[in-house]
């Protein structure tokens, strides 16, 4: 058996990745189609073609406001970003240790997260002013709530003879966690991280779209006030590419890291 499962491993690392190249570019390609097709039919007042799109998207990051903008996302969303995770793996792995108290949060959290996060937002001015941290704490409202559920559905699923062996060690909350479990659910814990990086950029977008004069989100709404709709589409553009490529690098290695507890 043991043999078998190594050929069939070594069979399924050998196998050609041209298939997979070749699905990409035939998405890509219907995806440029269907915006070409868009752009068609809703005219220039409402989206740039693709080649406009490209065309004003290289302009824009020959200039250097725009990457002083870039930058402004890029603090605002790695702030975010590292407080979601943190807070919420902590959060997931100590409600996922303490059974009832991990019952009681489970549905409180999902009815939060399933609030318009867009009514918190004169709140989050309101105790942060405006400029970074608020975007930053729209951020992490977006991402934190997932990256919790998903650690601490990862927690219930884990055998209880694990959390029985701890114990039975005499090991501390702390040691358990970072030698057992944390080991145990970390693919899921990379899907939680996959999901909240995507979320969290996008509560700091929607932040700098409210109040801020500065970031990628503030050059959306400059566009669309202005009625540049090059600029918006461009941006979006950039927008989505960035978040395909992190979220590939992500889902590879939630892929490895599941085929390793596998």
């Amino acid at each position: 058996m043991s043999g078998s499962a190594a050929l069939s491993a070594r069979a399924s690392a050998a196998r050609p990745r041209g298939p997979w190249l070749l699905d990409g570019l035939v998405t890509v390609v219907v995806l440029l189609g269907l915006w070409q097709g868009l752009h068609a039919y809703a005219g220039e007042a409402a989206i740039a073609s693709p080649l406009a799109a490209f065309r004003h998207l290289s302009g824009l990051l020959a200039s250097a406001g725009f990457w002083s903008h870039a930058g402004a996302t890029l603090t605002a969303f790695a702030g975010a970003l590292v407080i979601s995770a943190l807070l919420g793996i902590g959060l997931g792995l100590i409600l996922g240790l303490r059974r009832f108290a991990g019952e009681v949060a489970e549905p409180i959290l999902a009815g939060l997260y399933s609030i318009p996060k867009v009514t918190l937002y004169p709140v989050i001015l309101l105790v942060f002013g405006l400029g970074l941290g608020a975007k930053v704490a729209f951020g992490v409202i977006h991402g934190v709530i997932p990256i919790t559920l998903f650690t601490l559905t990862a927690m219930k699923g884990i055998n209880p003879v694990l959390i029985r062996t701890a114990r039975a060690m005499r090991l501390s909350q702390a040691a358990t966690i970072r030698t057992i479990l944390a080991p145990a659910v970390l693919p899921e814990i990379v899907t939680g991280l996959r999901v909240g990086f995507s979320l969290t950029l996008l509560g700091v977008l929607v932040g700098e779209m409210f109040a801020s004069q500065k970031g990628l989100g503030f050059l959306i709404v400059n566009g669309i006030s202005l009625h540049n709709v090059q600029q918006t589409t461009a941006v979006i553009l950039m927008l989505v590419i960035v978040a395909v490529a992190a979220n590939g690098v992500l889902l590879w290695l939630d892929r490895r890291f599941i085929h390793r507890a596998a």
